[in-house]
């Protein structure tokens, strides 16, 4: 997943590696005894058999890591269909719908990570409690992981799929040709702890830089990097709206600002068509990059730049992306679709996810497994990534976040640090991103 950025970017971030066609939510399932599928994007049904049907957006991976096909086999009696959404902007709005009329919603809902806190504060009634489940075991996930999709009366509503632990790749042949060390440890070391650092090692490339490239792919990318690994940055712990008063939030806005004033980062905005041909022709050194993000480097690099990346930590933990999944009280098949759901989430199971598509478990006990230890990527070669994303993982702040979280990312990426590429001052810029969020948060 599936940055922030913008909601249908999360889908296809978080997600995780390629796009999907777009599908629609469909509304609620028959159980496929008469071999009805759904309008689900997998052959439905199968005579006498429950249908379990899956609402999702942008690639979970479920289908593609052979899980559902496993879980069929441990369970001839269950089939599973998915009714897919490519775009998270276009799924979340049909989910809001479906649930404030209590109706068409799938037996098995995928909550982004960005909207969780308003479904967790507006939905959760609608939702069954999962803490009650047989065989669920809040330990199996990292604290704040469970505790974004708990309500304060302890119900929750959502389990964790993937998180988006923080790292930063970069190209080693591009930081060799412009002097700087290529050796994962040693890159770390330059920017370790601050994200000032960071611009600091971005301006030591530009000097030497490769011609026809910058050092970080976006001012976007790089925002939200910085805030990532902020404990609060657009509410307070009590649910106020700070994004204009918090310090953190206006020093990464003007620090990102800066970097777009030195030529620092690429003027593209993540996820768009521009922004992929500068990953096809390796126009950038670095870019922040949770677990998923491997896998859209893989998807749109050419065959060409296969071990040229490499991954070191981040100047400071933070989590970019995850998803949950939550039952519906409306569905037909809320037991099956809970077993399913608790199978399907366990550590064993995310760590195979990982292994197969790039989604970083939100099971601390998944980090020891084979597939996370001895994960490998093709585009950054023996790179210990499993090693690198778990230990950013245990240590990533329990972040707030709040209904509106994606409007706000969205206002200071989108309308905000992007306008300073194009010549407008880091002022204006905050203006310009200030007004458009207080607008669209007014609606």
């Amino acid at each position: 997943m599936r940055a922030r950025t913008r909601t249908a970017r999360r889908a296809v971030v978080l997600a995780a590696v390629a796009s999907l066609g777009a599908g629609l939510l469909a509304g609620c399932a028959d159980d496929g005894g008469d071999g009805d599928s759904s309008g689900g994007s997998s052959a439905g049904g199968g005579k006498g058999k429950t249908t379990i049907t899956m609402g999702l957006f942008g690639t979970q991976g479920f289908k593609e890591a052979g899980l559902y096909a496993e879980y069929e086999k441990l369970h001839p009696e269950i089939k599973i269909t998915e009714n897919v959404t490519e775009r998270n902007e276009n799924y979340y709005p049909a989910l809001i719908n479906h649930l404030t009329t209590n109706s068409g919603l799938q037996d098995v809902q995928a909550i982004e990570v960005g909207n969780i806190a308003e479904i967790v504060s507006t939905q959760a009634s609608k939702l069954e409690d999962l803490s009650k489940v047989s065989g669920v075991d809040k330990s199996n996930w990292l604290g704040w992981k469970w505790s974004q999709a708990t309500t304060k009366d302890g119900q929750t509503i959502g389990l964790g799929t993937d998180v988006g632990p923080m790292a930063i790749c970069y190209r080693k042949d591009l930081f060799e040709a412009a002097g700087l060390p290529t050796d994962r440890t040693e890159v770390g070391k330059l920017w370790a702890g601050d994200w000032n650092k960071f611009i600091s090692a971005g301006e030591q490339y530009k000097k030497k830089a490769k011609s026809g490239t910058v050092f970080m792919d976006s001012p976007g990318g790089l925002i939200n990097a910085i805030l990532s690994s902020q404990k609060e940055k657009f509410y307070d712990s009590s649910g106020k709206i700070i994004y204009k008063t918090n310090p953190a939030v206006k020093s990464a806005f003007d620090l990102t600002a800066k970097a777009a004033q030195e030529g620092l980062v690429q003027s593209q905005t993540q996820f768009q068509a521009g922004w992929d041909q500068t990953i096809a022709n390796s126009k950038f050194a670095t870019v922040a990059c949770p677990p998923w993000m491997l896998g859209y480097l893989k998807g749109k690099s050419k065959p060409e730049s296969a071990g040229k990346w490499d991954v070191a930590v981040a100047p400071k933990s933070g989590n970019w992306g995850g998803t949950f999944l939550a039952v519906p009280k409306s569905g037909k098949h809320v037991k099956e679709a809970e077993a399913f759901i608790t199978w399907l989430t366990a550590p064993a199971q995310q760590a195979k996810l990982f292994n197969v598509q790039g989604s970083f478990p939100s099971a601390p006990s998944a980090y020891t497994m084979s597939e996370v230890t001895g994960a490998k990527n093709d585009m950054t070669g023996d790179s210990p990534i499993g090693t690198i994303f778990s230990e950013a993982a245990k240590s990533s702040p329990e972040q707030v976040i709040g209904p509106k979280d994606q409007i706000i990312q969205q206002g200071l990426t989108d309308n905000g640090v992007i306008l300073v590429t194009k010549g407008k001052s880091p002022e204006e810029a905050w203006k310009t991103a200030t007004k458009t969020i207080d607008n669209n948060l007014d609606k």
